[in-house]
């Protein structure tokens, strides 16, 4: 759906408040669901940083903090 559709509906991707860059894919298999964080690479490549099975409404902080510290060592190890 990301290659092809123009733009995604917000139920499937969307921006994380309050971080810099950083998405959240929602994918459902069943009655499970799962999120990916992910970031854009120069506009172009979309990076997928971390996943895992949402079990509550909220988005654990933990999660994100993980996600956003892989997107910091991808952005600084790019670099070099």
């Amino acid at each position: 759906m990301i290659e092809i559709t123009q733009q995604i509906p917000v139920e499937y991707f969307k921006h994380i408040e309050g971080t810099d860059g950083l998405y959240e894919m929602r994918v459902s298999q069943g009655s499970d669901i799962f999120r990916i964080f992910c970031f854009f690479d120069h506009g172009k490549i979309i990076v997928l940083a971390k996943g895992f099975q949402k079990k509550t409404q909220k988005t654990p902080k933990s999660e994100i903090e993980k996600a956003l510290k892989i997107k910091q060592e991808y952005e600084t190890e790019e670099k070099y």
